[in-house]
């Protein structure tokens, strides 16, 4: 197995036992093998044997003993991340891709990500970091952090040198060890309820950095910039919605494609301020009614309990 080193988990040249191929029918379909020697992968149309696969190149056809034809190539960290065992839901690739560029994720960043889940969002972080990049993983139950390693380890090949799971609450591990992720350039949070850590990571964030909150439903989300807004020290939170839509062309039939992976969660990112700086206050005042007596969250300086 010729593997990239540089922990992207790219692989080259051809195919190796312990390579996972993505086995794609004629419908669509996509089965996904790790090839061993002697084994065979049964289908509603016959067998198909790894052997015939190992030492050949990337992107071949294959016959089943029946005769069906199926594509073979070596998976995407997209095809690996919504395939991958897991234990909690994953964050899909639409998803990851837009939170590697709003939060901008580089080489050598030094990032903390909370919760880890089953490793997806991690996967594509640590890709975007490269080998002399910092992450840190927070999950609060041990068997998602375990699912995680396993998953990232698959993909990689072997540990990231500079990843590291912590588990247990994430505000609770900041508190209790200064030492622990002391200074970051990033922060992602993959939670229930990522308002309740804006004040802890704000003290470790260096200033521009970047705070950027997944969150699945619109009360999360409105939740978590009114927080953000509350704390001061970061600039007017932007929320947006990713949906994604694809396209069936053939001939004359070009049309939108049947299956649209349209809303999956809501992305919240703010830059963090220097020292003793606060938001300037805004010219705009809020709708009414915004902040009106039935409203329970934080409420942002400007505006007053009568309003």
């Amino acid at each position: 197995m010729d593997l990239v080193n540089d922990f992207s988990g790219v692989r080259t040249g051809p195919l190796q036992p312990g390579d996972w191929v993505t086995l794609t029918d004629p419908k669509g379909k996509k089965h996904s093998v790790q090839l061993q020697p002697g084994k065979t992968f049964h289908t509603t149309k016959g067998g198909i044997s790894h052997d015939d696969l190992i030492g050949g190149p990337d992107g071949v056809v294959v016959r089943s003993v029946g005769g069906m034809s199926f594509l073979a190539l070596r998976p995407l960290l997209g095809d690996f991340t919504v395939t991958m065992p897991r234990g909690a839901a994953v964050v899909y690739p639409k998803e990851a891709a837009q939170i590697v560029m709003a939060a901008d994720i580089f080489p050598g960043a030094r990032v903390l990500e909370a919760g880890v889940g089953s490793g997806a969002l991690t996967l594509s972080l640590l890709r975007a970091l490269g080998p002399t990049g910092r992450l840190w993983s927070f999950e609060r139950r041990d068997d998602f952090a375990e699912i995680a390693r396993r998953n990232v380890n698959t993909w990689l090949g072997g540990e990231h040198p500079g990843w590291q799971v912590e588990v247990g609450d994430l505000v609770t591990r900041l508190e209790a060890d200064a030492e622990l992720a002391p200074e970051l350039d990033r922060v992602v949070l993959d939670m229930l309820a990522p308002w309740e850590c804006v004040d802890a990571v704000a003290q470790r964030l260096t200033p521009g950095g970047v705070l950027c909150c997944y969150v699945a439903t619109t009360t999360q989300l409105g939740r978590v910039m009114d927080q953000i807004r509350t704390h001061t020290g970061f600039t007017e939170p932007e929320g947006t919605e990713t949906i994604v839509r694809g396209w069936h062309a053939e001939g004359l039939a070009i049309r939108p494609a049947h299956g649209t992976s349209s809303h999956t969660g809501f992305l919240v990112t703010a830059r963090r301020l220097a020292p003793g700086v606060v938001t300037p206050l805004r010219k705009r005042r809020p709708a009414p009614g915004a902040y009106g007596p039935d409203y329970t969250g934080p409420r942002p300086p400007w505006v007053t309990n009568a309003e």
